[in-house]
């Protein structure tokens, strides 16, 4: 199974970037990871946040395939730990399903058809970060699940 990392947005800090593309190689040891940046909406300041949610959703849903697993990070969602996250990623990925979407919405977060469309919702925390806070962060789990589920001295707990 693939896992994909789908976002609306570019990140544009250049150290954000570099600690993104160190856990992808990373994680490149243990499957396919892709992380997909889509674009903003266009003049999106002169449109309704409303408006905006359901163009990016849109966008959003138009990636998806009915042999996904989606998952959107969400303030609302789940919470877990590392090693908890670890153990539901390999539950995800004994599906049989082609991907494991995990999707980072816009700064407004997600329309109700794109809700609609989710398998799951997780919380990286009650925190709120910035959009590519959230890319390094989950980046970084992705790569802490996968190192516990093999074994590896990465995780401490």
């Amino acid at each position: 199974m693939d896992i994909v990392l789908l976002s609306i947005g570019k990140v544009s800090s250049s150290w954000i970037k570099e600690g993104i593309s160190l856990f992808e190689s990373r994680i490149e040891k243990y499957l396919k990871f892709v992380n997909k940046e889509l674009p903003d909406i266009k003049n999106g300041k002169s449109l309704a946040i409303d408006k905006i949610k359901e163009l990016e959703g849109k966008i959003l849903i138009s990636e998806f395939c009915s042999s996904d697993i989606v998952v959107l990070l969400d303030e609302k969602g789940k919470e877990f730990s590392s090693r908890d996250f670890s153990v539901w990623v390999q539950k995800q990925l004994s599906t049989g399903k082609k991907r494991l979407i995990f999707v980072i919405g816009g700064p407004y977060g997600f329309s109700e058809e794109v809700y609609k469309k989710a398998d799951f919702k997780i919380s990286l925390s009650k925190m709120t970060f910035t959009h590519e806070m959230a890319k390094l962060f989950f980046t970084e789990q992705i790569y802490r699940a996968m190192t516990i589920l093999k074994g590896e001295p990465y995780h401490h707990d």
